[in-house]
């Protein structure tokens, strides 16, 4: 087997820790071809659609890929900006944020980069570029706060899969979840209490996550009860009673059962309830993206409206505020822990004498 291999190893080259952060992933453009070449990466996965290979191969080639590109297509053109679609700009915003935050405090030591999980910039040029920079310790951080098996397993999927094609592996750390974590939740309270400042309360506030099968449920997978957890922590930030706040899911597809209640059906049965306004937050979203600009403050605007509600808003995704930047630091030194001494060793080391060591080798090997 030809393994991958540092393009720029050399002795004299300082060891450094590297963070890669990582998202779903967007089509290189909203054009039909960029969409079918998107869409089949994607639901090919086999973390992503959980139903016998062969016939999904008929299902998804013959079927899917032949009507759904088109509509996707129109729908990114409402969302895609001079610069890329917005998932791409964000997620790119948050890794030059985190990247200042961590060079101000480690300097050329540690190492960021970001990459998407399908399309590109591919995890496999992420961590071939880490390597070339002598990355030894790897933490990869999925921005997915809640843990599903269609979303941060499959990154962990990509970073194995890679893995097994390289001679040289960093250590690693990977972050499975942070639904809960303590600085992320208090990000998400303060954008729906900046919120309010501005253009108060609603009847209800709505926590819409994606939808997930609900057999995934059945069968372990803890994504819903993490969306309940973050739901009820921010809504206890917050100092929301239950009947203030309620939790649903969108971005259901196919014709089996998912987690529910479903967010367009909400919002289409609240005004007949009596509630009259609704502001609607995604805290899964770590970034706006095509399911949060089109789908809840477009698609969703219209149920509510349609069925007699007066007031609608969404609240935006955390993206590269002051807050998430400073939750997704804390994160990243809180599994940094004891490599710092590693980071001390690294700057005291004299590349020059194991270069000299190296070449004086019989083998020209590293000592």
């Amino acid at each position: 087997m030809k393994y991958k291999n540092s393009n720029a190893f050399k002795h004299s080259q300082a060891s450094k820790v590297g963070v890669l952060i990582t998202n779903l992933g967007t089509p290189e453009a909203p054009t039909t071809g960029a969409l079918r070449r998107y869409l089949k990466e994607f639901l090919s996965d086999p973390r992503v659609v959980e139903f016998p290979r062969l016939l999904w191969w008929f299902i998804l080639n013959v079927i899917i890929l032949n009507l759904r590109p088109r509509r996707s297509a129109k729908a990114y053109k409402t969302v895609w900006t001079e610069q890329g679609s917005p998932l791409a700009l964000h997620t790119e915003a948050q890794a030059e944020a985190l990247s200042a935050k961590i060079k101000a405090r480690y300097g050329d030591a540690v190492e960021l980069d970001w990459a998407m999980r399908y399309g590109k910039p591919s995890v496999e040029n992420a961590i071939q570029n880490m390597q070339d920079k002598g990355v030894k310790k790897l933490i990869v951080l999925p921005l997915y706060p809640q843990y599903s098996c269609s979303t941060t397993a499959s990154t962990f999927d990509a970073i194995a899969q890679d893995f097994t094609q390289r001679r040289w592996l960093p250590e690693l750390r990977f972050v499975a979840d942070y639904h809960d974590f303590p600085a992320y939740i208090a990000a998400l309270a303060a954008t729906v209490t900046q919120h309010w400042e501005t253009h108060g309360k609603a009847d209800k506030l709505i926590f819409s996550y994606h939808g997930t099968p609900l057999r995934y449920l059945h069968k372990g997978d803890p994504y819903h009860c993490q969306c309940l957890k973050t739901s009820r922590l921010v809504a206890e930030q917050l100092g929301l009673a239950e009947d203030q706040y309620l939790i649903a899911f969108q971005s259901i597809f196919g014709r089996e059962q998912w987690l529910q209640p479903y967010t367009e059906a909400t919002l289409k049965a609240l005004p007949a309830q009596g509630v009259e306004s609704v502001q609607i937050i995604c805290p899964g979203f770590s970034a706006d993206c095509l399911e949060t600009i089109e789908e809840i403050d477009v698609e969703n605007r219209s149920y509510f409206e349609t069925a007699g509600g007066k007031r609608y808003e969404y609240i935006a995704a955390l993206n590269s505020r002051d807050e998430h930047i400073d939750a997704l630091d804390q994160l990243i030194e809180k599994h940094m822990q004891g490599w710092h001494e590693d980071i001390e060793a690294f700057a005291k080391v004299d590349l020059e004498a194991r270069e000299a060591r190296a070449q004086s080798c019989p083998f020209n090997q590293p000592l």
